[in-house]
């Protein structure tokens, strides 16, 4: 049933019938509330929906794993993957403060822990929406003057007047929307349409019919012809987000569009022409989806006859600190909140922290920020309590098992090293190395969700070395027996 047209739309997801019988109940009056008990069903709403909630209210322990965060973190990254304008408030029992954390650098807006009152949850729904979603548009294009962020605007208008398709490549949340608008805007198209399909956010059955349209009595419930995304960009721009979960079986027909530009309906058998150029984008490595068989090759080389790599905001440098203050300035006025001010400590912990969840985690900081502190010169606790630490240490140690480290020279090592024998009076290799081990291994669990074959993965050793591993270091730390 479609939701009133004058009622904003919230998601709701929860296992405890109580809490979804609620919330539901308390939050109806001004919403309309869409309830799912597990990550699944909830999807699966997502994809019915005619348009996207503004607001998703979750909680992290759901079905299968009721008592883990797991599936809740999921949750988290598939709503974003399908609408990344979705406002995320978490409402969990697993209220440990990492938890809260990681949720809020993948994504979430805030976090809230079990009991919540209505009210309270009303209120805080209220103040998120209060950030205006257009907001989230960078002075329309990329903030920034580091050599990444200065080559990445060079390729964009470099790029922006061929006809051929664009594949940009770059983490969650990186801005690779952005990019995409960017390429739309420095064309020759821009009087005409820019169309974005997000390919997560599409039930695989109705991909098809949603890309290339459909005849009259197609398929049941087709009681009328009705044009795809292709028709209607027409002569514009077409930008397809998450190709990378475009389904196998659809991708020959995509490859043809690409060639020839030529495509059918569903249920006709003359060809039709589109003149539209293709953009699209992943957070996979699409390399690695052909080697596996899960994407085609011939299409991969026929997307990615550009390619565009949007840097993390880690690699950003000092521009870090200048989208901060762009965000700090932006929603000060939006909301008429003083902003608060960073002292020379809170602006070195800022530019030292690799931000996970990249520009959408570094804004929702400052939301938090500005609505906890506004008009306040921020403590260094005030800041770390925002910032997803675990995370930041997953990230480096992701990096730091990569074949060609980067984050040290066997110099700078050697001197480590040297410190450490001069200041440690009872030094002991063996202790030395079974941390490291013990800290690669805790990283590496985090950042793979606890999945032991993953986790083996980024270790870059088999799964039962890693079992034996997990188990020495489980033993030595074991009291001997008396």
């Amino acid at each position: 049933m479609a939701a009133p047209k004058d009622k904003p739309v919230i998601l709701l997801v929860d296992d405890d019938p109580l809490i979804s019988d609620t919330l539901g109940y308390f939050l109806g009056r001004d919403y309309t509330v869409l309830t799912a008990s597990r990550r699944k069903e909830a999807i699966t709403l997502l994809r019915q929906a005619e348009s996207a909630p503004a607001v998703a209210l979750i909680d992290l322990g759901l079905p299968p794993t009721p008592h883990a965060p797991d599936e809740g973190f999921a949750l988290i990254a598939a709503i974003l993957a399908h609408s990344p304008h979705i406002r995320i408030i978490v409402l969990s029992g697993q209220s440990e403060e990492a938890n809260a954390r990681h949720a809020r650098a993948l994504g979430a807006t805030e976090f809230v822990s079990k009991p919540a009152s209505p009210e309270e949850i009303l209120e805080l729904i209220q103040h998120v929406l209060s950030f205006n979603d257009s907001a989230t548009q960078i002075e329309n294009g990329l903030v920034g003057n580091s050599t990444a962020m200065q080559n990445l605007r060079a390729q964009i208008k470099q790029f922006a007047p061929s006809p051929f398709p664009v594949l940009i490549e770059g983490e969650s949340g990186s801005g690779k929307e952005l990019v995409a608008s960017g390429l739309h805007r420095y064309a020759k198209r821009t009087n005409e349409p820019y169309l974005t399909l997000n390919c997560a956010a599409i039930s695989p059955h109705l991909m098809e019919a949603t890309l290339f349209g459909h005849g009259k009595g197609a398929f049941t419930g087709a009681t009328g012809a009705r044009s795809g995304y292709f028709e209607d960009a027409a002569g514009g721009t077409l930008f397809l987000d998450e190709i990378g979960e475009l389904p196998l079986e659809l991708q020959p027909k995509l490859l043809r569009v690409l060639e020839n530009n030529e495509f059918q309906r569903i249920g006709e058998t003359h060809s039709r022409h589109t003149a539209a150029r293709i953009v699209a984008a992943t957070n996979r490595d699409l390399k690695k989806e052909v080697r596996e068989g899960r994407f085609r090759a011939d299409l991969y080389h026929r997307l990615s006859v550009f390619t565009i790599n949007v840097p993390p905001v880690r690699e950003l440098g000092a521009d870090r600190l200048q989208l901060f203050e762009h965000f700090c300035t932006l929603y000060s006025t939006q909301t008429g909140f003083p902003a608060f001010q960073l002292n020379q400590k809170t602006t070195e912990r800022l530019l030292a922290y690799s931000f996970p969840g990249n520009v959408r985690e570094l804004r929702n900081i400052v939301i938090r920020l500005i609505t906890k502190h506004a008009g306040k010169i921020l403590t260094l606790p005030e800041l770390e309590a925002e910032l997803d630490i675990a995370g930041a240490a997953s990230i480096a140690a992701v990096s730091a098992v990569s074949p060609a480290p980067t984050f040290a020279t066997s110099a700078e090592l050697v001197a480590y090293a040297l410190r450490e024998l001069k200041t440690q009076h009872e030094f002991s290799l063996d202790a030395t190395l079974r941390h490291w081990e013990e800290a690669y291994i805790e990283a590496a669990r985090q950042l793979a969700h606890d999945n032991l074959s993953q986790v083996a993965r980024l270790l870059g050793i088999n799964r039962t070395t890693l079992y034996n591993r997990i188990d020495a270091l489980g033993r030595a730390k074991r009291p001997p027996s008396q």
